[in-house]
């Protein structure tokens, strides 16, 4: 949110991933549209549309709406669906009219029982959160490690892995769970192509992987953000039991938004993952892919050869 927008997202598709651009950054059709128009200018690539659909002030189910209207439209390659389903926020209609045009659906899942519903719905793949990710990762609490395989084994579309991975070791992990593929957010905050307050990058850098916090279970919105002065605000009022009229202010999407920008880390939630704990330099989204792609070929290599020589013992 705020971060992903056509430069960021053209960058990572270049770099020989797949650019997620953040339909919630914009608040018209226009904007919106242009938005997509102006990525495909700067890349020739695939890549992806997110659309979330969580109770939001800001964003409503107008918005929603629109952003549909103009994925069809527009013909995107695909859209990651975050929150509700897309059939249960904008019925059948909505995920047909998708197809009609051939945009891709995938949907952001941390649960096996969530994964088998958009695979009904007729989804075509499935992001399989884990407790690790930023953002809003579901209450089962399900690590990766985990929920990532269990996933995999109960469905028949493909799978995509999220939370916990920032290189090519985990996305190597990731890859023998049987995913098709890796998610990140939080690592690619710290590139040089990504429009952030260098505050914030070099506070990923420096912060460990302990040092993220879950908040707003009171309100049956998780989260998990940087630790910081704020959250730890937002906890004490939830322990006391205080409700969302109090909390909202402290997680306005503009407050976060003004955090990006001016680089102040304890002012908003800064939605990110425990992988921050992996992070240890700022790179281009290409030396971040090559170096992941070399490295994640690496560790294979590494487990097939324990495997053959286990194979040649007992021989």
């Amino acid at each position: 949110m705020w971060l992903c927008k056509p430069s960021l997202c053209a960058a990572i598709s270049n770099a020989g991933g797949m650019g997620n651009l953040t339909a919630g950054n914009y608040a018209t059709e226009e904007d919106f549209r242009g938005a997509i128009r102006e990525t495909r200018k700067l890349t020739d690539r695939p890549f992806m549309v997110n659309i979330t659909l969580l109770p939001s002030i800001r964003v409503t189910a107008e918005h929603h709406q629109m952003y549909i209207k103009v994925c069809a439209e527009e013909k995107v390659s695909g859209i990651e669906v975050s929150g509700t389903p897309l059939d249960k926020a904008a019925g059948m209609a909505a995920v047909e009219k998708l197809k009609r045009a051939g945009v891709r659906l995938f949907h952001k899942v941390g649960s096996v029982r969530h994964a088998l519903h958009a695979q009904k719905a007729g989804y075509d793949g499935i992001y399989a959160a884990g407790i690790e990710e930023g953002g809003h990762p579901l209450s089962d609490d399900v690590t990766t490690m985990v929920l990532l395989p269990r996933v995999v084994e109960s469905l028949k579309i493909p799978v995509v892995a999220v939370g916990g991975i920032a290189d090519g070791r985990t996305m190597a992990a990731a890859l023998t769970l049987g995913a098709q593929g890796v998610m990140m957010a939080s690592r690619f905050i710290a590139t040089k192509e990504c429009v952030v307050h260098e505050n914030i990058k070099q506070e990923l850098i420096r912060r460990q992987e302990f040092e993220t916090m879950l908040f707003g279970k009171s309100i049956g919105l998780q989260g998990r953000a940087l630790k910081s002065k704020v959250i730890e605000e937002i906890i004490a009022i939830e322990a006391r039991g205080g409700g969302l009229r109090e909390l909202i202010p402290l997680l306005s999407g503009d407050r976060i938004k003004e955090a990006w920008e001016k680089g102040n880390v304890d002012d908003a939630p800064l939605m990110v993952g425990q992988s921050i704990g992996l992070i240890k330099e700022v790179l281009s989204c290409k030396e971040l892919l090559d170096t992941m792609a070399k490295d994640a070929t690496e560790c294979l290599a590494r487990v097939n050869k324990i495997v053959q020589q286990r194979e040649d013992w007992q021989r």
